[in-house]
């Protein structure tokens, strides 16, 4: 698994401090960000997380808004746009989220490390929660 990270300028000192934390715990990670406004930065991160199945990204932009809005228009992208660990941890275990989204100006940095620690741990449950994945699914 690698975790595929992305901000616009708006979230880059937030990345920064995420990229140092998935450092310290030994995650791989990619970087992907170029500087790019939001959108080009989200499709960017969607297309690496969609290179292997196990690949989970993170995009940093103000609000996070942005970022969520831009990858739940690409098919089969499931993503959720979080502010707190527990949805952050949810949103793997019963949305089988391959993407979250964050706001720098929502968002501390203890709660940014929080968040991606639960994202990173959460697991798909599976089971009753296939159907909505299906039905999110069919929308595209």
């Amino acid at each position: 698994m690698t975790i595929i990270i992305g901000a616009d300028p708006a979230g880059s000192k937030l990345k920064d401090l995420i990229k140092n934390y998935l450092q310290e715990k030994s995650y791989d990670f990619k970087d992907v960000s170029d500087g790019s406004d939001f959108v080009d930065t989200t499709l960017a991160v969607v297309a690496a997380v969609n290179q292997e199945e196990e690949n989970l990204g993170i995009v940093i932009d103000a609000y996070g808004v942005g970022p969520f809005m831009t990858a739940t228009k690409v098919k089969g992208m499931i993503a959720a746009g979080v502010s707190d660990e527990r949805s952050a941890y949810m949103t793997r275990g019963h949305n089988n989220s391959r993407i979250i989204t964050i706001g720098s100006e929502i968002v501390g940095e203890g709660i940014a490390k929080n968040i991606v620690k639960g994202f990173i741990e959460g697991k798909y449950d599976g089971g009753r929660h296939q159907i909505r994945i299906d039905m999110l699914n069919k929308m595209c």
